[in-house]
Parts: C-alpha cells; structure tokens; sequence
C-alpha cells in the first residue's frame, strides 16, 4: 500500500517545489528593524560614540528588478555631554536578484536629515538639516512564506556644521567633525 501513495507523494513534493521556484517577487517589501551608527555627528577623533536606533522601509513593486524605495530611521545617543538625536528620510532605488533561497540587493538612496538644535560638543548649537546619502547593500533571507529576516550594511554621507553666536546664523566646521559613517541594519521583511 506504502508503495502506491511513494509516487504521488513525489509528484506532491516536486509541483511545490517548481511552484516555488517559478513564484514571482513579492509586489511590496514592509522592513522594521534595529539600526546602528558608527559615529555621533560630534565625534571628533578621540571622542567617538556609535549610536543605535531604528529602521523603516517600504519598497515598491520592482521593475526589471529595481525597486523605488522610501526608507527612514532614527538615532539616539550621548557623546561629549551633548544628546545626538538625528532622525533621517531618504528614497531612492533598490536592486535585487535571487540566489538560491536568499534574496541579495544593493541600494542607493538620497534625503533629508534632521537633528536636534544642541547636538555640537558641550551643548554648542548647530544646523538641525542636511543633506544625506546612503550607499550599500544586503541579504534577505526567508524565514515564513510572507517573511524574511534582512541584514544590511553601508556607507552613509552627511555634512553637519555648528553655528556661531551671532544675530546672523555663520556656519563653521571643526577639524575633525564626521561627514561618513558606516551604517548597519538588521530586521524582519514582510514581503506582500
């Protein structure tokens, strides 16, 4: 009896598994996850604190593998006695392909980034906008039919300058003042 069911048990095993190397991307890609700075936007050389936060992102449906995604995150943290509390909105594309069961994609994104007024060494003022960018890239890997578990890592620009104490707002930089840091994130994707 065993014998009569081994075939249609195969066929059953191998149309799932053609079903799902012929399933097609998903329309949507839903990403929540934790977030990590290598440097706060005070950290001069000798004074450097990494800063941890969150990530949110919503990729669209891909074209010819390229997505249009929007993406923001947050930091918080403390170095030289001030609070670092950059918050970032950026967009941009996505490009993914299939290897195997994982998913691997690199992304280049531009946007806006805005930080608390007393973020400079000791509390000194500084620009609360700037210009971002962030370039990098990463792997998701399933882990439930509409799920995956992402892990990204890249290079981010940002240029903040402090302000001068006069009626009339003066930019300048310290010798020193980041303006690249690297980025990693990691997360769940719901993918829909």
């Amino acid at each position: 009896m065993l014998v009569r069911f081994l075939p249609l048990l195969f066929l059953v095993c191998l149309s799932s598994v053609l079903h799902a190397q012929t399933e097609s991307p998903a329309h949507y890609q839903l990403y929540g996850g934790y977030t990590f700075l290598s440097n706060s936007f005070n950290g001069v050389p000798g004074a450097r604190q990494p800063l941890n936060g969150w990530d949110a992102s919503l990729a669209f449906q891909p074209w010819h593998n390229l997505r249009f995604k929007l993406d923001t995150y947050a930091y918080s943290g403390t170095n030289l006695g001030a609070p670092q509390k950059p918050w970032f909105i950026m967009a941009g594309g996505q490009y993914g392909r299939r290897l195997g069961r994982e998913s691997v994609f690199v992304e280049a994104l531009v946007g806006d980034a805005g930080i608390n007024k007393d973020w400079g060494p000791n509390r000194i003022t500084g620009g609360t906008a700037t210009f971002a960018t962030l370039v990098g890239g990463g792997v998701d890997t399933p882990i439930a039919r509409h799920f995956a578990y992402r892990a990204t890592g890249g290079f981010q620009y940002s240029y903040t300058d402090l302000a001068v104490e006069t009626p009339i707002y003066l930019p300048y930089r310290i010798p020193g003042l980041p303006t690249y840091f690297a980025r990693i994130s990691t997360g769940l994707v719901w993918l829909f």
